[in-house]
Parts: C-alpha cells; structure tokens; sequence
C-alpha cells in the first residue's frame, strides 16, 4: 500500500462521488488516499480492523477463507463500495480478506475520526445506504444462483471479473486453480461447471489454457448475461 499524497486528487474524487456532504470539511485532514497493487492484500480475514476503506478506482476480489484452508470467493467490487464498514459498526475483527484485482485507489479514514463525527446524518446514511445495498445484492445473488442457468450465472461471473469499468485498459483471467471457488460462488458442482466451460468453449465465448480462462467472444458474453436482467450481482 502507497500513501498518495495528493490533495488534489482527493478532492477531485471526493467530488466524483459526491463525498463532500459525507465527509465534512473538519474530517477531510484525516482522510488519506492509499494505492494497492494488482494482486495485493487490501484487509485480512480476522486481523483488527482500524480503518473504513471507499473504493474510488479499480477492482476488489472479497473472499472468506475456512480454518481448514479452502478459499470462498463472496464478491467482486468496483467503485463506489466501502469496505470495513460493518465491522466499524459492530466493532468486530475484519470479517473477510480482500484483494486488489486490478490497480486499486482508496480513500481511507481510520474509526477514531469517524466517531468523533458518528452523529453526522449525512455520514449516518451514507453508511445505512450502503450498509442496506450489501444486503440487497447478496439477496439478489441468491436468488439469481436459484432462478437461472450454470451458463447464465458463469457468463456473469466471467464478465464482473475480467474487466473493470474505471479502467478500460485492464483485461483479467480466471484462474485454472480458482475453479472450485468459482463454482461455489455460482453455486453449482465443479464437475458440472467443467461441463458448461467445455461448452462455452465449443462455442466460442471463451478459451481455456493452462493458465485459465480467457473471453473470446465478450459480446455474446453479455448477450448470454443479459438473461439475468443485469450481471452485477456476481461482481459489484
């Protein structure tokens, strides 16, 4: 993680994403810009929790790892998300691992500032309202996991996690070795899975190496998604 001393840049995304109201002038001096790199580890499962994080550029990977080692991947985030913020509420242990997917940028604020300004009502609802969303979309994930098809809700996943919206250059893969988490997010078996990768393969959506798997064909990608209503749910 890199400090980004810019107070410029901090203004400008402040401003982005209508933060202003949110965090009041006499906080700004607390809220600090931070950078993580692809690949690297924003928050730990079980470490303390000391700052509230908001994503304002890039993409995060949020997942829950099981005292016997096995790796659940839970969501994928782009802009605007919180991170930290339940467990500020609560005032727990970080309740999952989070991981930069591609370059990320984030405004943090460590909780003693935060209190000092809990009554705050637009802080107060901003959190509500994201608080309330998280909850909405797990609900809408479920639901999704119910209603439609294995190729359906791997199209999805697919698409929410190889590319992010605020940066056009980046293209990411999924992981060979990620498959069986991938298959429980969606929730479906592993070898089922295999079977509708082979079949999007056949038809040229996708390509499968060693390395992963990579889209092809990412407008009959979305055309496949689309049967959802929306692909957000298994990414943001």
């Amino acid at each position: 993680m890199n400090e980004i001393k810019d107070g410029a840049q901090l203004t400008s995304f402040l401003h982005a994403y209508q933060l202003e109201e949110i965090f009041p002038a006499p906080l700004r001096p607390q809220l600090s810009l931070c950078s993580f790199e692809q690949g690297e580890l924003i928050c730990t499962q079980g470490e303390a929790s000391r700052l509230m994080y908001v994503l304002v550029k890039g993409k995060i990977k949020i997942f829950n790892t099981s005292t016997e080692g096995r790796t659940l991947v839970i969501s994928f985030k782009t802009p605007l998300e919180v991170i930290g913020d339940i467990e500020y509420i609560r005032g727990i242990d970080i309740i999952n691992t989070v991981e930069a997917v591609s370059p990320v940028v984030m405004i943090g604020v460590h909780y003693r500032s935060l209190k000092t300004y809990s009554h705050h009502p637009q802080l107060l609802h901003f959190l509500l309202d994201i608080i309330t969303k998280k909850f909405f979309i797990k609900s809408n994930a479920m639901s999704m996991n119910l209603m439609y098809p294995v190729e359906v809700r791997l199209a999805s996943y697919l698409l929410s996690m190889s590319y992010d919206e605020t940066d056009s250059e980046f293209r990411g893969h999924l992981s060979a070795t990620s498959l069986t988490d991938t298959a429980n997010l969606i929730g479906t078996s592993y070898r089922h899975l295999n079977r509708v990768i082979q079949k999007l393969c056949a038809e040229g959506m996708i390509e499968r190496s060693r390395m992963g798997i990579y889209i092809k064909d990412r407008e009959r990608l979305i055309a496949l998604a689309s049967h959802s209503g929306s692909n957000k749910e298994m990414g943001s």
